[in-house]
């Protein structure tokens, strides 16, 4: 089949490799239909190629046709139409139970102390071959999969994969009071999502904070109002209190995490650990990361007295100084972590309709062949050509 691999730092290709087969009873295969770029896939292709090798399959948003089940799959049955979350969660273990895929017990990367493994997503996370790919072998085909019906486009239900559990933890972790308000620092897919979400859940104001344009205005169109980070600029936390009396939001997430603009000694200690050999940068890495923490900073100044931070982007750094003496003074939530894709399913599923009041069948700005991935990941990591979101399509 062809795949979409790791090569090296920016550099990304389609190649020719096995198919997957069934290995386990439970297993099934996943002809791909459609398959996502994540912003977080670009933490591979830029930040953190000490964790990944050479070859290995990356994406973690696909969805397709079953096209193999194992003998003890009664679930799903070849031909029906799945989503697979990114999650790599049994179903039944304690952490499951609790509506915690993505610290799932069977699947944990215990010799990394991190949790669930993830589909395309380094050794931290598995080394679990990824979805942007012509088929996928998923396990735990009777609990994993989501199956969809047939019918609408895949852009209907693909972003049930990631995007939208992502941004739904995102706001609920957020616990915006009933008519409140929050701002979004990000308005790349997750962030944008979690704007549309707030405001579907009835938050009064929605900011928007973001410095490319085509992604203030496309979350302008959906009711946010949206503040220029190239205007704003230091100010911004003064600018959201001229908008909230002068307390902040009642809330904040921030949907950057590592990749955030500013702090130029984070952005080059990045920069310097990519070009290590993997065996040293890895050790680097998880011992002494530091990540650019203007978002969370940022987050914690806007937020009200009392308020809530809600962390959605990723940071992976070992080493991370925050501001506590703020934090605690300000009696600020913090609550972050891994989307749990399918504790938000039966919550989203109802409002992917022909009414669509979240946007998803026109999401995408882009879908492409999967053969034309390399261009993709970099015109994404560039912001170029308006590109926020993009489908491949294998």
């Amino acid at each position: 089949m062809r795949a979409l691999t790791y090569q090296g730092k920016r550099d990304v290709r389609v190649e020719t490799v096995p198919d997957p087969r069934i290995q386990d009873p439970d297993d099934i295969v996943v002809r791909i239909t459609s398959t996502g770029i994540c912003g977080s896939d670009l933490h591979l292709y830029e930040v953190l190629g000490p964790f990944i090798d050479p070859g290995d399959i990356l994406g973690h948003e696909p969805m397709g046709i079953v096209e193999e089940v194992g003998p003890e799959v009664t679930a799903v049955a070849p031909g029906d139409r799945v989503v697979i979350p990114f999650n790599v969660s049994c179903g039944h273990c304690f952490m499951c139970d609790q509506g915690l895929q993505s610290q799932c017990e069977t699947t944990q990367v215990r010799e990394r102390g991190t949790g669930a493994s993830l589909f395309g997503y380094t050794k931290l996370y598995g080394q679990v071959p990824g979805g942007q790919a012509e088929f996928l072998r998923v396990p735990f085909g009777n609990r994993l999969p989501v199956k969809v019906p047939h019918g609408p486009a895949d852009d209907r239900f693909v972003y049930l994969s990631d995007v939208l559990p992502t941004a739904w933890q995102a706001v609920e972790y957020a616990a915006i009071p009933p008519g409140g308000t929050v701002t979004v620092l990000g308005l790349g897919p997750i962030g944008a999502m979690a704007a549309r979400i707030a405001r579907h859940r009835g938050a009064s104001l929605v900011v928007g904070v973001d410095l490319v344009p085509e992604r203030l205005t496309r979350a302008a169109e959906y009711g946010a109002k949206c503040l220029d980070l190239r205007r704003y600029g230091k100010h911004l936390g003064d600018a959201v209190r001229d908008l909230t009396d002068g307390r902040g939001t009642d809330a904040v997430i921030d949907a950057v995490g590592m990749e955030a603009h500013g702090a130029p000694v984070a952005k080059a200690a990045h920069w310097a650990v990519g070009l290590l050999p993997d065996a040293i940068g890895e050790r680097l890495m998880g011992t002494m990361g530091v990540d650019r923490l203007a978002a969370l900073y940022a987050a914690i100044d806007i937020v009200r007295r009392g308020g809530t931070v809600s962390l959605s982007g990723v940071y992976g750094g070992a080493a991370d100084p925050l501001p506590m003496l703020t934090m605690f003074d300000k009696q600020i939530q913090l609550r972050m972590g891994q989307a749990n894709v399918w504790r938000w399913v039966e919550d989203i599923l109802p409002l992917l309709t022909d009414e669509d009041p979240l946007g998803v069948d026109t999401f995408a700005t882009h879908r492409l062949p999967l053969e034309e991935g390399p261009q993709a990941y970099k015109t994404f990591q560039d912001k170029a050509d308006g590109m926020i979101k993009t489908l491949l399509i294998p």
